[in-house]
């Protein structure tokens, strides 16, 4: 086992960790030795994978276990639709669509970031987009979880202990694999165009909207504008469809994307009463394109551009009035926000804690340059999700307690429950998880 005293931040910056042992177990038995000599010990434990995650759930002054080791592919057993693969927790996201796409095999939705550990995007309840696709939590078959006793657990649907930590911010134990519903490899055909944001809010609607007849639709926003931009991805077979030029995509996805607009960003933090003409230029700048590619190749963008973030699910039916709402407040308050506003889709789902539990729900997005401020920004749009009865992204910045979240979950008191079971005193636990779930 590796062990470092090396202060910890997350991607973001929003978090910072001073814990008393950094640990790099190199196998699910040193996972279980790490919690059994912290809890005689009497320090927490929490886990941490690429600290993408917003908030401070990986903040410990305990012990904080890395699963960098635990990322090998364990076994795949095919089934009549797919296959089971079972995968060490840690593994980060891009290796794992490599291993998968190396078999034949891939993801069924996936986010647009793949820097997050496995275990850390399935408990913080990640997501991609597509009404007839659930976010990864809903592809998860099984898990092994060391739990405070430092016993290891094999768990699946049925068990209680599953139904919680699949989704659980880590607070019912360290999960150390997963075994994963995965289905052939796929292509994507990438459909990208510059829209009115009114039109393209009405093409999502309705029995013949995108949420309907597209597979997969992203739609930005330009604050300050009526402009967006809207991705719609089909899946294709494998190798099917145009291809992108490696010149081009690189212009497209690191040049503008990256370069020039980390310096868009860096012009509004020291000149923000330029946003709204910026976001103009921005806008009518925006360039159609159309390609195919292997799916965790469109799915995934690069995201070098440092922003803090904000993300809440709401009830499809609620989108365009909290899109309405969040124009409307931008347009008085005059806030400088130089970052679109991101819309997304789900289908109802019925994980214990996911955002979509219950619900077929559409996530909008709010992000700030790191460099810029973000409270008063995130505050109001925070109060619009929430009369819209939103409910917020767990590794996301919001600012709802126990009490608030505990009347958006119907099986809250389930968790809470198995959570008091598994860890009766309170190994698993820091300030966010008292602050969300409440002390053991």
């Amino acid at each position: 086992m590796t062990a470092s005293t090396k202060i910890w931040r997350n991607w973001s910056r929003t978090a910072v960790a001073t814990p008393a042992h950094r640990l790099a177990p190199r196998d699910e038995s040193e996972v279980s030795r790490a919690v059994r000599l912290a809890r005689e010990r009497g320090l927490p434990v929490r886990t941490v994978g690429g600290g993408h995650s917003f908030t401070p759930a990986a903040v410990t002054d305990g012990v904080l276990l890395s699963l960098d080791h635990l990322s090998g592919i364990e076994s795949v057993e095919p089934t009549a639709d797919g296959a089971l693969v079972t995968v060490g927790a840690g593994i980060r996201l891009g290796a794992l669509n490599a291993a998968l796409f190396a078999r034949g095999w891939a993801m069924e939705n996936l986010g647009d970031i793949d820097k997050q550990s496995l275990a850390g995007a399935v408990s913080t309840g990640t997501h991609g987009t597509g009404a007839r696709f659930g976010g990864l939590p809903t592809q998860v078959a099984g898990l092994r979880v060391v739990g405070a006793d430092g016993e290891v657990r094999a768990v699946t649907h049925g068990d209680e202990l599953f139904e919680a930590g699949r989704l659980s911010l880590g607070a019912v134990g360290v999960v150390t694999a997963m075994t994963l519903r995965v289905v052939p490899a796929y292509s994507l055909l990438a459909r990208e165009e510059p829209w009115d944001l009114t039109d393209a809010l009405s093409s999502l609607e309705g029995p013949d909207g995108w949420w309907e007849t597209e597979d997969h639709v992203d739609l930005y926003w330009f604050p300050h504008t009526r402009r967006a931009m809207v991705k719609r991805n089909t899946r294709v077979p494998l190798g099917e469809g145009p291809r992108m030029s490696r010149a081009r995509r690189w212009v497209d996805d690191e040049l503008l994307s990256n370069g020039v607009f980390e310096g868009v960003n860096r012009l509004a933090a020291v000149a923000p009463r330029v946003v709204p003409s910026v976001n103009q230029v921005s806008a009518r700048g925006l360039s159609a394109r159309t390609y195919a590619a292997p799916s965790a190749d469109v799915f995934v963008t690069p995201r070098r551009v440092v922003f803090r973030e904000m993300e809440y699910a709401v009830p499809r039916e609620d989108l365009r009035g909290v899109l309405d709402e969040l124009s409307g407040w931008l347009t008085r308050s005059r806030e400088p926000v130089p970052f679109p506003v991101e819309v997304r889709c789900a289908r109802a789902d019925d994980v214990w804690l996911s955002t979509a539990h219950g619900r077929a729900s559409a996530y909008v997005a709010v992000h700030q340059y790191h460099r810029m401020r973000h409270a008063r920004y995130f505050a109001a749009a925070e109060a619009i999700f929430r009369e819209a009865g939103g409910r917020p992204h767990w590794g996301k910045m919001h600012s709802l307690g126990r009490a608030e979240l505990a009347g958006l979950y119907p099986r809250f008191s389930d968790f809470l429950r198995v959570r008091a079971g598994a860890d009766p005193d309170g190994v698993f636990r820091n300030p966010y998880t008292d602050k969300v779930f409440g002390p053991i």
